[in-house]
């Protein structure tokens, strides 16, 4: 099996998730931020739009007792880019595009190296209409504040005006200090205001 990488997913061992986050799984999935969350029995994934969100995130796992990278390379923890793959050294994680349905749509996913499992794992409600993997855009953090200008927040995602395209662009973000939602510890809000 795999599952769904859109944006920044940060991808966790199973396995590593019983044995030494506080908690195990359940309290896992209680600590994540935001509606992004899939499993396909071997991975975890929650994705994020903003890097920082994604940076807080994995501080969160590190203090909870999981770990990230041991000399440069990955070990409980991978951070997956949508178009570009893993951010560093990962042995135990296979990055790659997946066919959905029969509709020829394609989606980016990750799976444990070796897995024998069919399935794609995808975040509940999650459809590919409107979706990051049907329209993708990539905007380069140094040339953010010159493409985008901040119209408002919207639930939990913040909203940008693009000014190339005249389009509304929709990044998610973890809640603001006072707003409910937000994990413990997964701190930064991916605003510009």
């Amino acid at each position: 099996m795999a599952v769904l990488v859109e944006a920044i997913s940060v991808i966790v061992r199973i396995d590593a998730i019983h044995e030494k986050y506080p908690g195990g799984w359940e309290a896992f999935r209680e600590a994540v931020p935001n509606r992004t969350l899939c499993a396909d029995g071997e991975v975890a994934r929650v994705g994020f739009m903003a890097p920082p969100n994604a940076e807080a995130f994995v501080g969160h796992l590190e203090r909870s007792g999981l770990q990230f990278l041991e000399e440069g390379k990955s070990v409980d923890i991978v951070v997956v880019d949508q178009m570009m793959g893993p951010v560093c050294p990962c042995n135990w994680a296979e990055f790659g595009q997946a066919q959905l349905g029969d509709g020829g749509n394609r989606i980016t996913v990750s799976r444990m190296a070796g897995s024998e499992l069919q399935q794609v794992a995808l975040p509940e409600g999650w459809g590919y209409e409107g979706s990051l993997s049907q329209q993708f855009t990539l905007v380069p953090a140094e040339n953010f504040g010159e493409s985008m200008r901040f119209l408002r927040p919207q639930g939990g995602v913040d909203v940008y005006l693009d000014l190339e395209t005249g389009k509304e662009v929709y990044t998610g973000r973890i809640a603001r200090p006072g707003e409910t939602g937000s994990a413990p510890d997964a701190g930064g809000s991916g605003d510009r205001s």
